[in-house]
This record gives structure tokens, C-alpha cells and sequence, in this order.
């Protein structure tokens, strides 16, 4: 299973990003999709969740900014981020999960400017 994240970058206060990720290696329609994030010397913490059947679940922090999305026939997870704020800067991965497992591809920095 391979995922790679794309659309990091540096913005500002209140300003908007999009985050794309291409998956392979696996029947994508499937399988459940998310994105996290990381801080250097922090956890990683889930930050939205897609289901096969395109259900969604978001972290409070994120809620009513964030939205992720899929497309099962380019094989992407996508996540829309508006509204970003200075504590949103963080590197960002997306995952899935098969058979129990999960995969993480590599991550994409996203940094908020105040």
C-alpha cells in the first residue's frame, strides 16, 4: 500500500490549502480514509475520517473548517482546510487501513503564519 500526500505550503491566518492523496496498492473504494497531523514532539492526532460509504467524522478543533472528501476512481483523499489558524501547523498524513493495519504515506507540511 502507497500514499502520497501533495498540497502543503505556507499561508496565513485565515487563509485556505488543499490537501490531496493518492492511494494504490489496495481496492481504495473499500476501504476508510483519514488524515492526520503531527507536531514535533507530539502525538499524532486523527483529524478527519472518511468511510467507504463516504461517512465522516472531524475533530473538534477542526470541525466547521475542514472538510475531506474522496474520489474512488482517481483513487484520492482529499481534505478542503479553510478558515486555517497558527495552532493548524503541523506536518499532515493521510492513512488507510486494511486488514487491521494501517498506512501512513509520507507527510506534507503545512504551515500557518499569524
Amino acid at each position: 500500500v502507497q500514499l502520497q500526500a501533495s498540497g502543503g505550503g505556507s499561508v496565513q491566518a485565515g487563509g485556505s490549502l488543499r490537501l490531496s492523496c493518492a492511494v494504490s496498492g489496495i481496492n481504495f473504494r473499500l476501504h476508510e480514509a483519514a488524515w492526520y497531523r503531527q507536531v514535533p514532539g507530539n502525538q499524532r492526532e486523527l483529524v478527519a475520517q472518511i468511510s467507504s460509504s463516504h461517512d465522516t467524522t472531524y475533530a473538534e478543533s477542526v470541525k466547521g473548517r475542514f472538510t475531506i472528501s474522496r474520489d474512488n476512481v482517481r483513487r484520492a483523499v482529499y481534505l478542503q482546510m479553510n478558515s486555517l489558524k497558527p495552532e493548524d501547523t503541523a506536518i499532515y498524513y493521510c492513512n488507510t487501513i486494511r486488514a487491521g493495519t494501517p498506512f501512513f504515506g509520507r507527510g506534507t507540511l503545512v504551515t500557518v503564519s499569524s
